[in-house]
C-alpha cells in the first residue's frame, strides 16, 4: 500500500522578473523534493503556475490541472503560453474542470480556492503586494492562511514585478 501523499498547490504571479526567477525555481524544487510523495495542483496559467508544473513533472510528481470554468485557454496569453499549457496538460495525471463562472476573476478565484481546499500546503510566488483583481495571489494566500493551510512564499526581496 502506498504511503501518505503531500498535496502541494501553487498560486503566484503571471509575470516573474528575471531577478526573482532563480529564487522561485530553486525554492519550488526544494519544496517538492522535501515533500513525502508530492502531488502537485496547478491551474497551468502563465508564470508561476507553469513554472511550478514543469518542475513538479521533472521531479516525478503527479500533477492535477485545475481548469477555471470559462474559456480559459483563450485568456492564457500569447501563443507560447498556450503551447506550454497544452503540452503540460497532456502530462497531467488528472484534469479537473470547474463549473462556469460569470467573470474571469470569479473563475480564477474559484480555481485558487479549489486548490487550497485540496492542498496540504501551498507555494506562493508572491511579491507581497495586494492582488490586482479578485482571485489574485494575495487573495489566495489570505484564503489559505484563514483555512490553516501552510504557505511558503517564494520571491527575491526588493524585486518588483511589472
Amino acid at each position: 500500500m502506498p504511503g501518505p501523499v503531500t498535496r502541494i498547490g501553487i498560486t503566484g504571479h503571471r509575470q516573474i522578473p528575471d531577478a526573482a526567477l532563480s529564487v522561485v525555481r530553486s525554492g519550488i524544487r526544494a519544496e517538492l523534493l522535501a515533500a513525502v510523495s508530492p502531488w502537485a495542483l496547478s491551474s497551468l496559467a502563465a508564470g508561476a503556475d507553469q513554472v511550478f508544473a514543469e518542475i513538479a513533472l521533472e521531479c516525478g510528481a503527479p500533477l492535477t490541472a485545475v481548469i477555471p470554468g470559462m474559456d480559459y485557454e483563450t485568456h492564457l496569453g500569447d501563443d507560447d503560453v498556450r503551447t506550454s499549457y497544452r503540452r503540460i496538460l497532456k502530462c497531467c495525471a488528472e484534469r479537473v474542470e470547474l463549473p462556469y463562472e460569470r467573470t474571469h476573476e470569479e473563475a480564477y478565484d474559484a480555481a485558487g480556492r479549489y486548490i487550497v481546499d485540496r492542498a496540504d500546503r501551498m507555494i506562493a510566488v508572491w511579491d507581497g503586494a495586494p492582488s490586482r483583481g479578485l482571485g489574485g495571489t494575495a487573495d489566495i494566500v489570505a484564503y489559505a492562511r484563514r483555512a490553516g493551510v501552510p504557505v511558503t512564499v517564494l520571491w527575491n526581496p526588493g524585486v518588483r514585478r511589472p
